[in-house]
C-alpha cells in the first residue's frame, strides 16, 4: 500500500469509464464486488493446494465463503442477504435496455 501511495495511484481513476458503461444501484456492486473477492481467493487457494476434485474444491468454496462473512460480521459491514433488493429484477432491467436499443437511432458496433 505504501508503494501505491508513493506514486499517487488514485484507485477511484483505475476504471474510470465503467460507470458510463453500466449504471448499477450501489448495492449491486457491493454484492458483485464481494462474489468476485470470494471466488478469487477460492481460485487462488485451489491452485496453491493443488485440489483436484469437487468434493475437496467445494470443501475450500465453503472455508472461503465462511471466512469472509466472518471478515464482514468483524467489520460490521452488510452482509449480502441484508442488502435492499433492487426496485427492477434484472430481467426487467436487461428488456428495458434491449427495447432501448432497438429504438436508437445509434449505430451498434456489432451491427457494422
Amino acid at each position: 500500500m505504501a508503494k501505491l501511495e508513493a506514486e499517487e495511484y488514485k484507485t477511484k481513476d483505475h476504471f474510470p469509464d465503467v460507470r458510463k458503461m453500466v449504471e448499477m444501484p450501489k448495492t449491486v456492486e457491493k454484492d458483485i464486488i464481494a462474489n468476485l473477492f470470494r471466488i478469487s481467493q477460492t481460485e487462488e487457494k485451489l491452485k496453491i493446494e493443488q485440489i483436484s476434485t469437487a468434493i475437496e474444491a467445494n470443501e475450500i468454496h465453503y472455508k472461503i465463503a465462511e471466512k469472509i462473512r466472518t471478515a464482514m460480521i468483524d467489520m460490521g459491514t452488510t452482509l449480502p442477504e441484508n442488502l435492499p433488493t433492487p426496485d427492477k429484477s434484472i430481467d426487467i432491467i436487461e428488456r428495458e435496455e434491449i427495447k432501448k436499443l432497438r429504438y436508437s437511432k445509434t449505430t451498434l458496433m456489432l451491427d457494422e
